[in-house]
């Protein structure tokens, strides 16, 4: 029987979707900030919001080697992170009387499931959908405070759309420190492995 690895597999955190999302977030997040926002405190908190989330899931698939402990730890400021800057978010849109979108607004749905990959498709997705009229991209969907008829400004669009990507984060965040924490509880972390390990070379 094969024995189990101190050192166990690790890294390989860029093809994790959650930091794919999380990236992706942080890329939108710099474009949104250098286009509107005039506060540099608010940018500046912003930017650094992103990139903690993105920053922390890298950290945190990489030591899970030698610490699953503090890979739950990082994993989970992340996502805290993904929430500060959602708050921002939904600040900027409430202090400029802009709607944030229902979780049902068709425009939300087009984008998540148009899946973009880039900032630059982010950006394209906004174009289609800026100066048309909500009721006419959905017959099915009905017009509410958030979804309105009128036509929508860019700054709306981003924001919304940068909340949209948050949540899509934030989802894949949640499944993976659910996952982490199982893990943690059934196998233990590296202090385990090392006591297992040196129990079986004192054994042979």
């Amino acid at each position: 029987m094969d024995k189990e690895p101190l050192i166990q597999k690790h890294g390989g955190f860029r093809k994790l979707k959650s930091f794919q999302v999380a990236q992706l977030v942080y890329d939108v997040t710099v474009r949104f900030c250098d286009k509107y926002v005039r506060s540099h405190k608010m940018y500046e908190q912003m930017v650094q919001s992103a990139r903690s989330g993105v920053q922390n899931i890298a950290e945190g698939s990489q030591t899970s080697a030698t610490s699953k402990k503090t890979e739950l730890k990082l994993t989970s400021v992340a996502r805290s992170s993904l929430e500060e800057l959602r708050l921002d978010y939904e600040d900027f849109l409430r202090q400029r009387r802009l709607p944030q979108w229902d979780r049902n607004d068709p425009r939300r749905t087009a984008l998540i499931v148009s899946r973009p990959a880039t900032a630059d498709a982010v950006a394209e997705w906004a174009k289609s959908i800026h100066g048309r009229p909500v009721s006419k991209m959905s017959a099915s969907t009905p017009s509410t405070s958030s979804t309105r008829s009128t036509p929508s400004t860019f700054p709306e669009i981003a924001a919304n759309a940068a909340l949209a990507l948050i949540t899509v984060a934030s989802f894949l965040l949640d499944r993976q420190i659910a996952t982490q924490a199982r893990k943690f509880q059934q196998e233990g972390g590296f202090t385990e492995r090392l006591y297992k390990t040196r129990r079986s070379i004192r054994k042979d």
